[in-house]
């Protein structure tokens, strides 16, 4: 699959209104190929999320968004980022992303995760459960959803799910990619060592090396040489030229969640914002390189939070990423 920069289109719109708002989302998508992202991913969600907006703002359904991007793009991998697994049956969602696949060419690819949103499950009136009820839920729809893209046809009794010598055609190919998404070290991990393709870590920086070890310990478990997954760091990320402005960026992005970095303790402030990557294009690199790309993660998946809607910053993000990540 060999998935190395990845562009997530976090939110669905910016004071646009409802008329302009997939035109603005295609341009985004046709940028970001055009800047060097080899993958484009929308959200998965019904409510916008904290960090991002506020829950009433317009938020599209991944799958239709990602189907109507196929025509408008040549070339990047579609994908959410990462689907909900609690918002579909299995076996219809191995049927959209397979749909997707011959609709785009051969360029989908299956992101998937647990789910973590709870207010949205309670809106839509979805079974949120514990973690442990999601993290089985994902395991068991993994036993549906991986057979039915390779062209077999399960048959599961599950606790959670069901289904019987399940059919998926028509379909271009057995190998689409399967990614997927999170921080779990026992449950998540595990199910991306025995089922997935790629793994795309959700932690701060400073947790990286510990998240690499125990993925390394989920891989010997499923007897799986860990060289085999592809994996990819997400990273939410303010770029400038001016990287004073990125910083006011991210204070005004954590004000919006309740969070004035500007009052804390020195300790406090690096805690609340080690999981970002913040400043000028050199800046930004040299976190990267030093966080990221040390600890053997060759792989970015990027998250433009409070301006990817601009032209101009997703070409900044392209040109100062692409090189870290190419040919590595």
């Amino acid at each position: 699959m060999d998935i190395r920069l990845g562009y997530n289109i976090p939110y669905f719109t910016h004071k646009r209104s409802t008329t302009e708002l997939f035109p603005a989302i295609t341009a985004q998508a046709c940028a970001a190929e055009s800047a060097g992202f080899d993958t484009v991913t929308v959200s998965d969600h019904l409510y916008q999320p904290p960090l991002i907006g506020e829950p009433d703002e317009p938020v599209l359904e991944a799958y239709t968004t990602l189907a109507a991007l196929a025509p408008a793009t040549r070339s990047v991998r579609l994908s959410a980022m990462v689907t909900g697994n609690t918002y579909r049956n299995p076996a219809l969602l191995a049927k959209i992303v397979t749909t997707l696949d011959v609709v785009s060419g051969g360029r989908a690819v299956l992101g998937i995760g647990a789910g973590w949103f709870e207010l949205e499950h309670r809106g839509y009136g979805y079974d949120f459960g514990t973690t442990a009820d999601r993290a089985g839920r994902l395991d068991e729809a993994l036993r549906i959803i991986v057979p039915m893209l390779r062209g077999q046809r399960p048959t599961m009794h599950g606790t959670w799910y069901r289904a019987e010598n399940a059919l998926n055609e028509p379909r271009l190919r057995d190998d689409l990619p399967v990614l997927i998404g999170g921080g779990g070290e026992r449950r998540t991990f595990g199910c991306a060592a025995r089922y997935a393709d790629h793994l795309n870590i959700i932690c701060n920086p400073s947790e990286l090396p510990r998240k690499l070890r125990a993925l390394r310990a989920r891989c010997a478990e499923a007897g799986r040489d860990p060289e085999t997954l592809e994996i990819s760091f997400a990273t939410p990320m303010m770029i400038d030229e001016d990287g004073n402005r990125a910083r006011k960026q991210l204070r005004d992005v954590l004000l919006r969640s309740g969070v004035d970095i500007a009052g804390l303790p020195d300790a406090e402030r690096a805690a609340a914002t080690d999981r970002f990557f913040v400043g000028s294009p050199d800046e930004v690199a040299e976190q990267l390189e030093a966080k990221v790309l040390a600890h053997g993660v060759r792989r970015l998946m990027v998250n433009l939070l409070a301006n990817g809607h601009e032209r101009q910053v997703i070409e900044l993000a392209g040109g100062t990423l692409a090189p870290l990540v190419r040919g590595r």
